[in-house]
């Protein structure tokens, strides 16, 4: 069991991209950090990176049935849970005519009830002790309309409302919910998605203020932020990362 200064993070597809550097980015904070998902080896090789205050979980969170088990055995090892950040998500690109029924469910069972889940499970524990801090990831996909991506739009909009619903219910009870909706960060995802499209990444670049994609690093700050008592007067917020973006023009 952590000694009672650490803080126990749990981070949800933490093995790669803006979930690898949320993970580094605590790790560096002193916060012992456990990723979830479900790639063995991505985890391992993350794990391997970021040392021993990294802990690596492989599990399918669409497991639903699951999550309640998995919650309490790493109370049962930990003692608690301070923070979840809910990063896991799947995105799928396609003509909103041939997005079939199972992939919208799909898509929606990772990226909403997964978290809904799981949020629900921890938040059990994290009334016990009256503090936590939830952070949700949305995206830009939900600040406003983007082509072929329905499902994925339809899942960061539920986030969004979640988070604020979350944020009313449980901020009486010490446990902060709030959002962070990251703009066009160069990821290995969105690298294979704007290099094989020059028009959509003119696009991108054209409209964000600042004139560059984001790096991961720029993301995992504000989850930090969001995490840690520095913003302790805050809830219920969508805090954009994009450079400007979501008001770019």
């Amino acid at each position: 069991m952590q000694t009672p200064q650490h803080k126990i993070a749990i981070v949800t597809g933490g093995g790669s991209g803006i979930g690898l550097a949320i993970t580094e980015k605590f790790i560096q904070s002193g916060i012992h950090t456990i990723i979830v998902g479900r790639d063995q080896q991505k985890l391992e090789n993350a794990k391997e990176k970021l040392g021993n205050r990294c802990e690596c979980i492989a599990f399918d969170l669409n497991d639903l049935k699951a999550i309640p088990q998995l919650v309490k055995q790493i109370v049962d090892m930990h003692g608690k849970i301070d923070i979840l950040v809910n990063n896991a998500g799947i995105n799928l690109k396609k003509e909103f005519t041939e997005v079939t029924d199972e992939e919208f469910q799909n898509i929606l069972l990772t990226n909403v009830t997964a978290a809904f889940v799981l949020s629900r499970e921890i938040v059990k524990y994290m009334i016990e002790k009256e503090s936590g801090s939830i952070i949700n990831i949305s995206s830009m996909a939900s600040q406003y309309g983007i082509p072929k991506v329905i499902a994925y739009t339809a899942s960061k909009s539920a986030i969004e409302g979640m988070t604020r619903a979350m944020a009313v219910e449980l901020s009486p009870k010490g446990i902060r919910v709030n959002c962070l909706a990251p703009g066009f960060i160069a990821t290995d995802m969105s690298a294979k998605a704007l290099n094989n499209d020059p028009e959509r990444k003119g696009k991108v670049l054209s409209r964000t203020p600042m004139g560059k994609l984001g790096e991961p690093a720029a993301v995992a700050d504000a989850v930090l932020f969001l995490a840690s008592a520095a913003s302790n007067y805050i809830t219920g917020v969508v805090l954009p990362v994009d450079g400007g973006n979501s008001i770019g023009f």
